[in-house]
């Protein structure tokens, strides 16, 4: 049976002018995972990763606590949606940076209106595909790691396609997908089993690397 883990990248830099860079913190999170994998002997026989800049520091921080570098497939269907493009939609002009609570909860009750927008086709973003489209590419990626048949995989990518991967896993409805992006922790694993081209689920946004009261205030979510 083929084991997939699915690791959602490091806390990245939201309320900056640029997002796609993980933080200090975010780079700890990541070559924690890694230590906690280089303790359990875990090895992966296929890599991949999203085109991001935050996909690639988490896999190079992975790699940094494994003690060995992890070459990767580089696969743009693992990125992220655009979130700003979304909430343009629905709230155009000047928005304030979500820096404070305040702002920040506000970011992201437009950002749920704007998923739910989005995957109903109400609406659609400027340079972002079709929530169809989106989830063509996605799961023509996971159908590509299904058909190797082989395993334990890697997969390094964001919130959005992991919970968009697992609706589609379990045959769940589309919107689903938004309350687990909104649950899903930074350096979060998310492990599915396969064989033969059938895969399920096994379990979704584990920290077993920050179980530890030395990482307790480690658990970040953007």
């Amino acid at each position: 049976m083929g084991q997939l883990w699915i690791v959602r990248h490091g806390q990245a830099s939201l309320g900056e002018a640029n997002y796609d860079q993980l933080s200090a913190l975010g780079q700890a999170q990541s070559e924690r995972l890694g230590e906690y994998w280089r303790q359990q002997g875990q090895h992966f026989e296929r890599v991949l990763r999203g085109s991001l800049t935050r996909h690639a520091q988490t896999l190079e921080g992975i790699a940094t606590g494994m003690g060995h570098p992890l070459q990767a497939q580089v696969e743009s269907a693992l990125n992220e949606y655009d979130s700003e493009a979304l909430i343009e939609t629905i709230q155009p002009g000047p928005r304030p940076a979500p820096r404070d609570a305040e702002s920040v909860r506000q970011h992201f009750v437009w950002l749920r209106e704007a998923l739910t927008r989005w995957i109903r086709a109400e609406v659609q973003p400027v340079g972002m595909p079709s929530h169809a489209e989106f989830m063509r590419g996605l799961v023509a990626t996971l159908e590509e790691v299904l058909a190797a048949d082989h395993g334990p995989v890697l997969m390094v990518s964001s919130g959005g396609p992991i919970s968009m991967l697992i609706a589609h896993v379990l045959g769940a409805p589309a919107h689903s997908a938004i309350e687990l992006n909104m649950r899903i922790r930074n350096t979060g694993l998310t492990e599915m089993h396969f064989k033969r081209g059938r895969i399920s689920l096994a379990s979704y946004n584990t920290l077993p690397h920050l179980s530890g009261p030395d990482h307790a205030h480690w658990l970040t979510y953007a």
